[in-house]
């Protein structure tokens, strides 16, 4: 079976390669579900690692809904993995109705061979599997990484066991609240690849009485943040 690891560091990349893991996804910000790492991050992951790296292209956290400068940001950094020697791409756009958006998605397919390519989680929104399945085995991409459209791997067992039997080549990842106690089972259940991150957390720092970076005011998945022209011209013209 497959053991890909969702790295965000550096050191997570070092760390999945001594564990044994077959690969890894490198990304930033798990708490949004992954964004494309740096630049200077793949460049060192590269150059640290025996085991393939595949990289995940997504702009920003919320929905897979881009616009068209979004879009063009997302091919500009498959290039740059391309010139890294990066093995895979990880990547996906859905429609505003969360069917899939089979143009762009072929677009970022092609603008990625001759790396590997698999569909991520976004797949989870899709509101027939089945078909969305189909159309992406027909644009050949390598993986499909889902839940199973359930909060967890663990759930969704029953969609990813008949996506699995109807493949025709592609194969299905198992990703989302993958862990030691349940891995075993993605196994017996006749699938091939796991995802997961492994994560535990370090690197504590008191941080009593200091306010809070986090802002819950940008994290939202039905609405993207976006610099907003007038608000910024108002208060240049004030402060000029």
């Amino acid at each position: 079976m497959l053991v890909e690891v969702c790295a965000n560091s550096l050191e997570s990349a070092l760390n999945a390669q001594e564990a044994g893991a077959d690969r890894i996804e490198l990304c930033s910000e798990l708490g949004v579900g992954g964004i494309t790492p740096s630049a200077g991050l793949i460049t060192l992951v590269k150059k640290a690692l025996k085991i393939p790296v595949h990289v995940l292209i997504r702009p920003r956290g919320g929905h897979f809904t881009y616009t068209d400068a979004e879009f063009r940001t997302m091919k500009q950094d498959i290039e740059v993995c391309k010139d890294l020697g990066v093995e895979g791409i990880v990547s996906g756009v859905l429609l505003p109705d969360f069917e899939l958006d089979v143009d762009r998605t072929r677009e970022l397919i092609n603008v990625s061979r001759p790396m590997r390519f698999t569909f991520h989680r976004a797949f989870d929104w899709v509101p027939s599997p089945k078909k969305s399945f189909g159309q992406l085995e027909a644009m050949g991409v390598d993986y499909v990484l889902t839940s199973g459209q359930e909060t967890s791997s663990e759930i969704g067992l029953e969609l990813l066991k008949e996506l699995n039997s109807a493949s025709k080549g592609v194969k299905v990842m198992a990703g989302g609240g993958i862990k030691l106690g349940n891995a075993e089972q993605f196994k017996s259940a006749g699938l091939t690849a796991i995802h997961l991150s492994g994560t535990s957390f370090g690197n504590n720092i008191a941080l009593e009485s200091k306010i809070s970076m986090n802002s819950n005011t940008h994290l939202r998945e039905d609405q993207v943040a976006v610099t907003n022209l007038e608000t910024v011209r108002q208060i240049v013209r004030r402060v000029k």
